[in-house]
């Protein structure tokens, strides 16, 4: 009796069986790995177009109703992107059994969105928002005040955070809390990196943010279209459904799109003109050399195929040209970086926002690597390099007082009376 006893009774002594855990590495079907996720085998494709081609209809209208409206509403649309964007990287590591014993921990999250925004947009629009209150003399003032300690507030905004943080912290939740806080400065980067840029386009005339944005929604457009119907050989494992034939036919059209839509934007004074403030009328403004078109006379034997015997060009298609190739080969590793970080966190979108499309964040992969090219093409291709009248004045209007720029006006035009007597 006393035998059984001890056999069914486990001793304290006993070593505890450990099961290996298993991997997270997610195993494809035969049927996947076949190409079996090709959009040219899926039986409910048809639908799945309609909805996305109605979604897209959409979101290309609004677009182009908000580019429509200029310079200040286009912010604004990036803005509020990036706040869904935010949002939606937010809750890919949120746990609510966590966040239970935490309240307050995400709003700490968006305290620092909103002090990079603030750091961010500050840099970006702090000459834009003088030369618009530059006839109000207090309200000059003010903001002269504002930008000129704008660094330290936002650097205090953000050691606020960081105390908080601190303050936050609780036993056993150490690793999530660290975690969180170290996702929410990669978002940070990631989100107002892009947009930083993107916003400096914008200003430098809207062409340079339209321009590339358009070509990365064609590129997006023709790939599914070529892979709707011709795709039958899969080009990354990272994401199945992509095809060579969706990202070649793809190529092609995007390239051919960046020569076409550019002569069209170029045309346009109000895209091609520079805001230097925050208003939002209608600009007219010298389109510069890029944009006067100059003519080519065509071979004799295109002249016998076609009925032209000269084309209209503008210098800025050659530039075009450049988007449309590193839009079509280069911008589509944003959205297989995207699918790589989704199968990660084995995920299939990062949000549900668009129907057909996922989240925000799903549609602004490839933008963000778009946005950051265009802006380094333009200043080191584009943009004349060296002081100009502009600059010295921006320097003027942002860094000297109402009595100090008067007293360089009359001490300017001193130096300059004295030189027209010894001339």
């Amino acid at each position: 009796m006393q035998k059984e006893n001890n056999t069914t009774v486990p001793s304290a002594a006993t070593p505890r069986i450990r099961h290996r855990k298993r991997s997270n590495e997610v195993i494809p079907e035969p049927s996947k790995a076949n190409g079996g996720n090709l959009l040219v085998n899926d039986r409910n494709k048809y639908k799945s177009m309609w909805i996305r081609t109605h979604s897209t209809v959409w979101m290309i209208g609004g677009f182009a109703l908000i580019v429509y409206m200029g310079h200040l509403y286009i912010t604004a649309m990036v803005v509020v992107i990036q706040i869904f964007m935010a949002k939606e990287l937010f809750n890919l590591l949120r746990k609510a059994h966590e966040d239970r014993h935490l309240p307050g921990f995400r709003l700490l999250n968006w305290h620092f969105f909103f002090t990079a925004m603030f750091f961010v947009y500050g840099r970006l629009l702090s000459q834009p928002l003088v030369n618009t209150v530059t006839s109000d003399k207090f309200l000059y003032q003010f903001v002269s005040s504002l930008i000129k300690y704008h660094m330290a507030i936002c650097y205090f905004l953000y050691i606020a955070g960081f105390m908080w943080f601190i303050l936050t912290l609780k036993k056993k939740m150490y690793k999530y809390q660290f975690g969180q806080y170290a996702w929410t400065h990669m978002i940070l980067i990631v989100v107002f990196t892009q947009s930083s840029f993107t916003v400096a386009n914008i200003f430098e005339g809207i062409f340079w943010f339209l321009l590339p944005a358009s070509l990365i929604v064609i590129n997006d457009i023709f790939a599914y279209i070529f892979g709707f119907f011709f795709g039958k050989t899969p080009l990354i494992k990272l994401s199945p459904k992509k095809t060579w034939e969706g990202f070649i036919g793809a190529s092609v059209t995007t390239i051919i799109s960046a020569f076409v839509l550019a002569n069209i934007l170029g045309r346009f004074r109000w895209l091609t003109c520079p805001r230097k403030d925050l208003s939002t009328g209608w600009l007219e403004c010298d389109p510069g050399l890029l944009f006067k078109p100059e003519n080519y006379i065509l071979p004799g034997w295109i002249s016998q195929w076609f009925p032209w015997k000269e084309i209209s060009v503008l210098p800025v298609q050659w530039h075009a040209l450049c988007f449309g190739l590193f839009a079509s080969i280069i911008a589509p590793f944003g959205g297989f970086f995207a699918s790589g970080f989704k199968r990660a966190f084995k995920i299939k979108d990062f949000g549900d926002s668009i129907p057909g499309h996922g989240g925000i964040t799903d549609r602004m992969d490839c933008q963000m690597v778009m946005a950051v090219f265009a802006y380094i093409y333009h200043q080191s291709f584009v943009m004349r390099q060296g002081i100009s009248v502009e600059m010295i004045l921006d320097q003027i209007l942002t860094n000297l007082s109402f009595e100090e720029q008067q007293s360089l006006l009359v001490k300017l035009g001193q130096i300059l009376q004295e030189r027209l007597e010894h001339s």
